[in-house]
């Protein structure tokens, strides 16, 4: 499946790793809920990056704990039209402070990319090869938004806020 991160195609560094199968002694992971809440420190140990995979129908404060050693959460869109992960991708941007890769997967379309990048999301897996360049071309497309969200960019209203007052200040 092709990654898009950065706003670039990218060949995806963690491997998907089965709750049955050993973890591997080097390279990045990246392991289901379960698999992970099952020994939490055990994954952690590892000296090379760790992620999840967090089902949009569990609570994302389990994952509290552990979202400074973390270095990927991938959200799972199951349907186009189920849009829990939105809310998981804020809360874990905006109320929980994680600054790792915060990854969609699943159903994840194009009408829905630039969403998915103002609720935080950074890296996109995507079924086609065709989306994954339209979601590419996307990340550059638009640099000015109304609402204030989780991708960490100054909305319009404050940035004018901002202008006039360094204008009034003489700055």
């Amino acid at each position: 499946m092709p990654l898009v991160k950065g706003g670039k195609i990218q060949t995806d560094e963690y491997v998907h790793v089965a709750d049955d199968a050993e973890l591997p002694e080097a390279g990045a992971v990246l392991v289901s809920a379960t698999r992970f809440l099952a020994d939490p420190e055990r994954v952690l140990r590892r000296r090379e990056k760790v992620g999840v995979i967090w089902p949009n129908n569990r609570d994302v404060e389990d994952l509290v704990p552990y979202v400074e050693r973390l270095a990927l959460v991938a959200l799972v869109f199951p349907s186009f039209r189920d849009g829990r992960a939105y809310s998981q991708a804020r809360l874990l941007r905006e109320r929980y402070f994680f600054r790792g890769e915060l990854r969609a997967t699943g159903q994840v379309l194009r009408d829905q990319f630039v969403f998915m990048l103002r609720a935080g999301f950074d890296a996109f897996e995507v079924k086609k090869q065709a989306d994954a360049e339209a979601y590419a071309q996307t990340v550059k497309r638009y640099s000015v938004f109304y609402q204030p969200t989780g991708d960490g960019r100054v909305a319009a209203p404050f940035r004018r806020l901002q202008l006039r007052h360094s204008e009034s200040a003489g700055l």
